[in-house]
C-alpha cells in the first residue's frame, strides 16, 4: 500500500469525507498560495466543518419528514396583526425545546398554522434540532398499528428522540375511543420530556370533541398547555384572500374589459 492510499484509508476511517476529497487539490492551491501549513490545515478542517454540518442539516430534515416549501421568510404575519413578529423570531431560535415546552396554534381553516409549523420546525432543522412533523391521523394510525403489534413502547422511544413533535391538524383525528388513548399516552410520555407543537381548528372548550372522556380532555389539555406558548392566528383565510385579489385583479384588468366586449 502506498503512503498516499494509507492515508486515504485513515482519513476514510476517521470519517473525514472532504479532508479525503480535498487535500491534494488544497495542497496545490497553499503551495501556489506560499500559505504555511497551519493554513492549509484550517481552511481543509473548515471545509470538512462546513461540509458536515450541511450533511447534517440536509438529513435531519428528511428526517423531519417536512412537506417542500413553507419557510418562515414567506410566511406573511402582515396579515396577523396579533402575531408578534419577535415572539416568532424566538420561537424559531429553539430555545424552547431545550426548555421541553409546546406551542400551540390556533386558527380557522387557511389561516396559515400549516405553514406557521412547518416553518418553525425546518428553522429549528437548521440550527441542527431534530424534530418530526406529521398529521395527527396518520399519527393516530402509526400509534393504533404500534398497539396491536405490541410494538407501541418502542414507537415511543422512537418519538422521544425527536426534540420536537409537530402534529399537525388535531381536530381532525378519527372519534374513535382507541384511537385518542393512544394520542393521550403519547401527549402523556412527553410531558415536561420533550416539546410538542399543535395546530388545531378547535379551540379548548370544543376539544370534547376530539376526546370523548372529559376527564382525559381536561388532562391531555392540562398537560399541552402547560410551559406552553399559544399563538392565534385570527385572521381570513390566505387561500380566499388570494382568491379575491385574483378576481378583484381580472375585473381591473383593461385587456379582460377589452375582452369581455369581443362578442362570442
Amino acid at each position: 500500500m502506498t503512503r498516499e492510499q494509507e492515508l486515504m484509508a485513515m482519513l476514510h476511517a476517521f470519517h473525514l469525507p472532504s479532508f479525503a476529497m480535498h487535500y491534494e487539490s488544497f495542497a496545490r492551491q497553499a503551495e501556489k498560495e506560499r500559505l504555511d501549513h497551519v493554513s492549509y490545515l484550517y481552511h481543509l478542517a473548515k471545509l470538512e466543518a462546513e461540509d458536515r454540518q450541511r450533511r447534517r442539516t440536509e438529513r435531519l430534515l428528511r428526517e423531519a419528514h417536512l412537506p417542500r416549501g413553507k419557510r418562515l421568510d414567506e410566511f406573511e404575519l402582515s396579515r396577523i396583526p396579533t402575531l408578534s413578529p419577535s415572539l416568532v423570531s424566538r420561537l424559531a431560535e429553539g430555545e424552547i425545546l431545550d426548555r421541553c415546552e409546546n406551542v400551540l396554534i390556533f386558527g380557522n381553516p387557511g389561516t396559515g398554522k400549516s405553514h406557521l409549523c412547518m416553518a418553525l420546525a425546518r428553522e429549528w432543522c437548521l440550527r441542527g434540532r431534530r424534530v418530526r412533523y406529521t398529521t395527527a391521523s396518520a399519527l393516530v394510525q402509526e400509534l393504533l398499528t404500534a398497539k396491536r403489534d405490541l410494538a407501541l413502547n418502542a414507537l415511543l422511544r422512537r418519538l422521544d428522540r425527536f426534540e420536537a413533535l409537530i402534529i399537525d391538524d388535531l381536530s381532525y383525528i378519527p372519534q374513535d375511543r382507541a384511537e385518542t388513548d393512544v394520542l393521550f399516552v403519547l401527549l402523556a410520555e412527553r410531558y415536561e420530556q420533550r416539546s410538542v407543537v399543535v395546530t388545531s381548528n378547535l379551540v379548548f372548550s370544543d376539544w370534547g370533541q376530539i376526546f370523548k372522556d372529559p376527564m382525559t380532555t381536561t388532562a391531555a389539555i392540562d398537560r399541552l398547555v402547560h410551559h406552553s406558548t399559544i399563538l392565534e392566528l385570527n385572521a381570513e383565510s390566505y387561500r380566499m384572500t388570494q382568491a379575491r385579489r385574483k378576481r378583484s385583479g381580472r375585473k381591473d384588468d383593461p385587456d379582460d374589459a377589452a375582452g369581455a366586449a369581443v362578442p362570442a
